[in-house]
């Protein structure tokens, strides 16, 4: 599997695109290792520089600008992009046979994986906060990106395609929030300590 040829295809022209994926072999940590985390440092590493190195202000509050606050919100991003991939696996796998899909994790990790590929990309937009939003945006079309690689993976019926996509759509947004809040707490505790802040 050669990255950068993968990162391109799964963007531009994602139905077929999973047809090859669909046709290799590789295990859950395979794409882990070769894919994932490699990807996963664009918008670590963004973050690191926009909130460490440049930082921001809010409502003339200046947030950010040191090495410390950088850092701590660039592992959590890594560490969020890799657990939300695991986490978007599991849901998707575990309902797949409620839609009379294949239930397969290491299939379900791909489709996941590859489906991240648009908001990995898109965190070089953390470089600058005031255009993180469209880091997140990226995240919209990895949603496509999703759905066009249900049925090829999961092996879903073409009428059960959408109702399988909105329920672990809803699922993952749940459990997002959950996971979220707990982050937002352990995140604001280190932000605090650190003392990011300055006037």
């Amino acid at each position: 599997m050669e990255l950068i040829s993968r990162v391109k295809n799964i963007l531009v022209s994602p139905k077929n695109e999973w047809e090859t994926i669909d046709n290799e072999q590789h295990t859950h940590q395979q794409i882990l290792m070769s894919y994932l985390l490699i990807l996963a440092l664009i918008p670590a590493v963004c973050t690191f520089i926009g909130q460490g190195l440049i930082g921001y202000s809010v409502f003339g509050v200046r947030v950010g600008g040191s090495i410390g606050y950088g850092l701590q919100n660039a592992i959590i991003s890594f560490i969020t992009m890799i657990g939300s991939v695991y986490l978007a696996a599991f849901v998707i796998n575990m309902l797949a046979e409620s839609f009379g899909s294949t239930k397969n994790f290491d299939k379900a990790f791909a489709l996941t994986a590859y489906s991240y590929t648009a908001m990995c990309v898109g965190g070089i937009f953390y470089i600058l906060p005031k255009l993180s939003w469209l880091g997140s945006l990226a995240g919209l079309y990895g949603l496509y990106i999703l759905f066009t690689g249900l049925q090829t993976m999961m092996k879903t019926p073409e009428d059960k395609k959408v109702s399988y996509f909105v329920v672990s759509l809803v699922c993952l947004i749940v459990i997002s929030i959950v996971v979220s809040l707990i982050l937002g707490a352990i995140a604001t505790g280190l932000f605090i300590s650190s003392g990011s802040i300055r006037f």
